[in-house]
Formats: C-alpha cells, structure tokens, sequence
C-alpha cells in the first residue's frame, strides 16, 4: 500500500477550503479515501457562523471516521451520517435552512480485500485505474450540464438550482442529499490504483486541456501529486490576463490530490 496526499490553498492569504484524508484501520485490512471541495460562499450572508473550513473539517472528519469505523455501512448512509453530525454541531447556533449554509462537494474511495466502493457528488472526481493500465473516471456530471450563463449570473440564479431536482446537489445540511451522489462498487481485483480530486486540481484535464484522464493519473502516479499541483498553478498563471479558460472563475483554486497504489 502507497499514498499521497497534497493540498494547497488557492491564495496563501486564505485558508483552504478543501478537506482531504485517508484512512487506514488499525486491522491492517483495507482503507478509505475523503476529498472535500468547500463551496466558496458570496459576500452576502449565509445563515452561518461558521467559516467553510470549519464546516469540511468537521464533515471530512466525520465521514473519515465513519467509512473505517463501520466497513459494512455503504458510503451514501455513510455520508448521510456525517451529514447529519455535522448538522447537529451547529444546528443550535446557525439557519441552515439558508441555501447558502456551508456545503461541499464529495469524493470518497473504500477499499477491503474484495471490493472498491466509490461516491462522487458535484464535481469532485474519482479516477480507477485497472490492472491493464485503463483509466475510469467517476464523476458527477449534473453540474457540468448546466448552462454556464446560468451559473455565472448571480448567487440568487445559482441557488435555484442548487440542491434543486434539475440542478446539482451537494453536501450541506441534508442528510437525504446523500442518495443523489455516484455510487458503485467494482471486484478489489479490478483496480490497482486510484486517485480522488477536488475541482481546483481536476482542472489540468477538465478547464485547461492538458491531457485526458488517463494522462492526468499518469502524471501524478509517474511524478507525484504535488506535480500535478505545480502544472496547474503554472496554466493558471498563464492565463490570468487572457482568462481564456477561467471566464469569470476564479484565477487560483484550492487543489487537492490523493493517490493510492492499493
């Protein structure tokens, strides 16, 4: 068993918001890997006292714990628990009734001697790599089908479509939201490697074009995760005057990577 694990905050004067973890039983059996991607909130309130950082740190935490401490518990009720969890930690203090309470997207790998299970929610990624050397991504495409426009005109737009039927979903404070997520499972045999993703790292693929998926694995199993990072950084640089890519996004992203040779 090899893992690694990097994550880097998009602007140093901010704190990152991704979550990532891995977690291996004292047994010696198996394990699990969590990626969350916080939700940047806008200016405006959110019903919350609490920071985005505080929210994944405490729903990565708990799904972390929950995924080894209960390995016949399939990941969706898992992270329907550590939602409900985190909920209950703030439930006294804040309106998470609030579309804009702090959310995150997910990624969650576990694996034992017979099977790999993976969950994807929102556009976090999961990617399988089989014996041969193919490479399978597991994403949640719900939110790349919406209209861009739609997205990039105002918050009061985005949240009628997020946790919306028709829109995209992520983990808030609804604990149903779970059942919404990619799920599935695959023999242990069938995969030899696998590596889970936040957005903000995804992009050398998704948003710059640098390679497909498969070149993406190979560049972190080949060179290490914090390569993957550095290329990143470097196109985001590059295109912080045109904006080509990143239109009205963010020029910097918080990114994380975990990668596990099981």
């Amino acid at each position: 068993m090899h893992t690694e694990l990097v994550s880097e905050p998009g602007d140093s004067s901010c704190p990152n918001e991704d979550f990532a973890s891995v977690g291996l039983p004292a047994s010696g059996q198996g394990g699990s890997l969590v990626v969350l991607d916080g939700v940047t909130p806008p200016r405006s309130a959110t019903g919350c006292l609490h920071s985005v950082p505080w929210f994944t740190a405490r729903l990565g935490g708990a799904l972390t714990e929950l995924t080894v401490s209960l390995p016949d518990v399939p990941l969706a009720e898992a992270l329907s628990r550590a939602i409900s969890r985190t909920a209950a930690a703030h439930a006294g203090t804040c309106d998470l009734s609030h579309p804009r309470t702090p959310q995150a997207t997910v990624a969650v790998a576990r694996w034992s001697g017979d099977a790999v299970e993976y969950l994807v929610l929102s556009d976090c990624a999961l990617l399988l790599q089989a014996p041969d050397g193919t490479v399978t991504p597991v994403l949640d495409d719900r939110l790349a089908r919406l209209p861009r426009a739609l997205l990039a005109s105002d918050a009061i737009v985005d949240t009628r479509v997020r946790n919306k039927e028709g829109g995209f979903f992520t983990a808030a404070a609804d604990p149903a939201v779970a059942e919404r997520a990619v799920t599935g499972s695959l023999p242990r045999d069938r995969v030899r490697a696998l590596a889970g993703l936040s957005d903000g790292a995804a992009r050398w693929a998704e948003m710059f074009r640098e390679g497909d998926w498969t070149d993406l694995f190979t560049l972190v199993r080949d060179e290490g995760a914090r390569a993957l990072v550095r290329r990143v950084r470097e196109r985001e640089r590059a295109d912080r005057d045109s904006r080509t890519f990143l239109g009205r996004g963010k020029t910097h992203d918080d990114a994380t990577v975990v990668f596990a040779r099981l």
